[in-house]
Parts: C-alpha cells; sequence; structure tokens
C-alpha cells in the first residue's frame, strides 16, 4: 500500500512507492484526463486573417462537459464576450498544458517500470521525480480531484453521506479513489515543502 510521498534527504528528489495496481490506477486515472482534454471538440468560429495567421482559434463557449466546464471556468460571468476572447486566447494552451501534465503521471509511472499491461502480481514500482517533474504531478492531481469531484457531485459537507454508503457501492469505491489521490496529493505537497 502505497504510504504516499517523501523527499530523500541526499538526492532532494521526491519519491513514494506504489503497488503496482495503484500505479495502473493512477495510470488510467491520468489517461482518462488526457482523453477528456483532447477529445472535446471545440467550435470553430470565423476569423479575421490576422487572427488565423497567429492562430487565436480557440473555443469561445464554455464546454458542455461538466468536468471541463469545472476545469476550465468562465473568466468573466457578467461580460459574454469578454469571456469568449478570454477562453478564445488561453484554453488550447491551458488544455494543453494539463494534458501534458497527466500524461507526465503516466511516462513517470511507465519509466518506474509499469508496464503497458498489469499481469503480474505484488509489482511494486518506484517512483523518483525532481523538483519540477513533482510539481507537474501536484498540478495535475489537483485536476484529477476536480474531475472525480465533479462527476461524483461531491460537495462541501458531505463526508458523512459518502461514509454511510455501503462497502460494495461503486459510489463509495470511487469516492475512495477521490479521497486518495487526494491524500497523494496532500503528502506530495508536504514533501515539496521540506
Amino acid at each position: 500500500m502505497n504510504t504516499g510521498f517523501a523527499r530523500h534527504r541526499r538526492s532532494g528528489h521526491i519519491f513514494a512507492t506504489f503497488t503496482g495496481f495503484e500505479a495502473d490506477l493512477l495510470r488510467s486515472l491520468a489517461g482518462q484526463l488526457v482523453e477528456l482534454l483532447r477529445n472535446e471538440s471545440a467550435a470553430q468560429v470565423e476569423v479575421d486573417p490576422l487572427e488565423a495567421m497567429l492562430d487565436f482559434s480557440g473555443p469561445t463557449t464554455e464546454p458542455e462537459d461538466p468536468v471541463l466546464a469545472r476545469l476550465f471556468p468562465t473568466a468573466y460571468r457578467d461580460d459574454a464576450e469578454a469571456a469568449g476572447d478570454f477562453r478564445r486566447f488561453t484554453e488550447q494552451t491551458l488544455r494543453d498544458g494539463k494534458a501534458a501534465a497527466a500524461s507526465a503521471i503516466i511516462d513517470g509511472l511507465e519509466e518506474a517500470g509499469l508496464p503497458p499491461e498489469l499481469t503480474v502480481d505484488g509489482l511494486m514500482i518506484d517512483v523518483e521525480l525532481d523538483e519540477p517533474t513533482a510539481l507537474t504531478w501536484m498540478r495535475s492531481f489537483t485536476d484529477l480531484r476536480l474531475a472525480l469531484a465533479t462527476r461524483l457531485g461531491v460537495e462541501e459537507g458531505d463526508e458523512g453521506y459518502w461514509a454511510s454508503l455501503p462497502a460494495e457501492d461503486p459510489r463509495g469505491q470511487a469516492h475512495d479513489i477521490y479521497d486518495w489521490v487526494g491524500y497523494l496529493q496532500e503528502t506530495l505537497v508536504a514533501a515539496l515543502s521540506r
């Protein structure tokens, strides 16, 4: 079982050990996030020739998917035109950055020895991250938690509801994953602050 992240005293790197199951689960979550970020179709609008040359062709409306709407909230709620312009100029770059961060988790786990398909019981994966990579993982954990919270409908102060669900309830199991990613994020933040 994963004991979270810690900083190595000599190298200063951040490390963690995952079971094969945990590493595969984390890879799956990151892969689903990458897929969501890259496959959402963005509405195309006509642009003037200068804008086309500068490639300011990003989306101008809030994403329909609730997870994407949470990851890319509307910047100006009271000004649709300003909100559309802001989204058009920033969202694609933000999407690319979030997808790259989630891909860094996948790459890090696979470089640490997670096979393309998990078939071995008892496999342990030792991950070692330099500080910039650890910061990238931390940002992606935030995105993963927001995605899970949105899909599950997690709200502030609803811990009692989740605790009351029977152990076999898949919603409770999904919430346990949400909590686990939060635990990973907390230990990574603590390791980075040391």
